[in-house]
């Protein structure tokens, strides 16, 4: 048979003990014994309280009506046990229930804030850089590095020849990322193609974050940066395949099915 703890058993004897000593306290109330000191001794409503209680009653009663005559406050030492000094209502009475100083406000309870509201984490558009952006970056970066193995295999780019200093190659190109800008120097004098259309295309391209403000990052809500960074990559993507295709010897216009191709990759 397992045993009871020790302080149960006190605990039990305790709780027993308090409520035969009230169950006695209330027969004695029953019997007309002594109300004030069994209230005092085993009620759980403060002192205070109960001498409030009994000196708004006495009040209500008619005994306040002697100092209410005297002038504006009613002293009640004899029963509270202080003197409490409160503004005289209509007839020179204390309200019902009023506290120290005539104050009717009471503080029923202190609610902590977690237990009646439910507040939520506002959700956010965000991800970690682990998994999600590096994860993308990896599988993008062995995308392309099998895209440049699976070109090398089927385009044959050699190494020419030493170049020869006396002898100019016709025609002489440009590596393909400066061949729009050849190309514009056949088209415009060398200060508006070298100077001021790229100049003019890269403060357009800095101002952009500046000019559209949209913070959303779908395509179809970002007309004008969409239609700004596809119009600066088609201008220079036709000058660089103008210049690689359709231009032959001494730089001249050609077509690439009719003379031929004068660009090695």
């Amino acid at each position: 048979m397992t045993e009871i703890p020790e302080h149960l058993l006190k605990r039990a004897q305790q709780a027993r003990d308090k409520a035969a000593s009230s169950s006695d306290a209330s027969e004695s109330a029953a019997s007309g014994g002594s109300e004030a000191s069994a209230s005092a001794a085993d009620s759980r409503i403060p002192e205070h309280l109960l001498q409030r209680s009994k000196a708004a009653k006495a009040a209500k009663s008619g005994d306040a009506d002697e100092p209410a005559a005297s002038g504006g406050s009613v002293a009640v030492a004899d029963k509270v046990g202080a003197v409490v000094a409160a503004p005289a209502g209509a007839g020179g009475q204390v309200p019902i229930g009023a506290g120290p100083g005539g104050h009717t406000q009471r503080l029923l309870t202190v609610v902590k804030s977690g237990s009646i509201q439910d507040v939520k984490a506002t959700p956010v558009d965000k991800v970690h850089t682990w998994p999600h952006l590096l994860a993308a970056e990896f599988v993008a970066a062995l995308a392309v590095t099998a895209f440049t193995f699976v070109f090398s295999i089927f385009v044959n780019a050699p190494l020419l020849q030493l170049a020869n200093t006396n002898q100019t190659p016709n025609p002489s190109k440009a590596p393909w990322y400066f061949l729009g800008l050849q190309e514009l120097l056949t088209m415009f004098h060398p200060m508006v193609a070298g100077v001021t259309i790229p100049g003019v295309g890269l403060i357009f391209l800095v101002l952009a974050p500046y000019i559209d403000r949209n913070p959303s990052n779908k395509p179809e809500d970002r007309k004008f940066a969409t239609s700004l960074m596809t119009v600066h990559l088609m201008f220079w993507a036709v000058l660089v395949l103008i210049g690689s295709f359709f231009r032959g010897p001494g730089f001249n216009f050609i077509l690439p099915w009719v003379d031929g191709l004068f660009f090695e990759l």
